[in-house]
């Protein structure tokens, strides 16, 4: 019979390249990881791994334990869930992913109020970008992920992944209250094409969505400043060196020197969205989370 855990531990490596990046993503030894492919090995009576330089692929034998262990692994979660669903019990260990302003203005206190409501349920947190979550979810290194999109800036998710939105938050141009715009009830792309802004890098969802704000000015936005947190978004703009795009969620008190002003022709909106996968839908433990998160 073939050992599950064992299997799990062969497709970590496969995932992170390595049996010492598989073991910190498990939380084993590097050793523990290496006995049980060892033992794997000996099970199934082939070579599962190949050493590569400093290090390992699968052999062929091994792809295609992991590519139908998978399957495997899917049905037993599924099981699992289902069980647990007839059971109406939340329990379980429940990874969660979600990016930073979510992080600190909508999972917090959602995660605080599980934690008191349901006892035998524990989660653990780790702050990711979208892209980084929708993978992490999809190969089953996470069981939930909090991602957003804007507008009409497509987030493409694997077709065994579901997603439920569970908010929507808006943005504001963020500025210091000496600049121009300070003063202003509201703002359309076209009142901004001259200001420098403060955004996050090249091919971030955020970046992309400034870019396309600016559809029908016949204008790029001209981007001063870089850096992928709001917060410094928030000093560089009470530092006068540009205006930033900040949504309203998770953001920091503006005090004194920063004002928000709303934007129109398009409202800079996100959906929020959480993502699990499809083997899950039948999860009390899932299902209490996602319901939190959405209201």
């Amino acid at each position: 019979m073939i050992d599950l855990e064992a299997l799990s531990s062969l497709r970590a490596v496969d995932t992170h390249g390595s049996v010492v990046a598989a073991a910190a993503e498990l939380g084993f030894t590097p050793s523990a990881v290496s006995q049980q492919v060892k033992r794997l090995e000996r099970q199934t009576g082939v070579p599962l791994l190949e050493r590569v330089g400093r290090g390992v692929i699968l052999t062929g034998h091994g792809r295609h334990l992991v590519d139908a262990g998978a399957r495997l692994l899917g049905d037993l979660e599924e099981i699992e869930a289902d069980l647990h669903r007839r059971a109406d019990h939340v329990v379980g260990h429940l990874r969660l992913a979600a990016f930073s302003t979510a992080m600190r203005g909508l999972v917090a206190p959602v995660v605080h109020d599980l934690a008191l409501r349901h006892r035998d349920l524990r989660i653990s947190l780790v702050e990711r970008e979208p892209w980084d979550t929708v993978a992490l979810v999809a190969d089953g290194r996470l069981e939930v992920g909090l991602v957003h999109t804007w507008g009409d800036v497509a987030l493409d998710l694997p077709d065994h992944l579901v997603r439920t939105s569970v908010a929507s938050d808006v943005a504001d141009v963020i500025a210091h209250v000496g600049h121009p715009l300070a003063g202003r009830e509201r703002v359309s792309p076209h009142d901004l094409v001259d200001e420098g802004w403060i955004a996050t890098p090249e091919g971030t969802i955020c970046r992309q969505w400034l870019s396309r704000m600016y559809d029908g000015t016949g204008r790029r936005p001209r981007i001063a400043h870089e850096s992928m947190e709001y917060e410094s978004h928030l000093a560089l703009a009470r530092a006068r060196l540009g205006i930033a795009l900040v949504p309203r969620l998770g953001r920091a008190d503006l005090g004194r020197d920063l004002v928000a002003v709303p934007v129109h022709d398009p409202v800079p909106t996100r959906d929020v969205v959480a993502v699990h996968r499809r083997t899950m839908r039948s999860s009390p433990a899932v299902a209490a989370v996602v319901s939190a998160l959405s209201r």
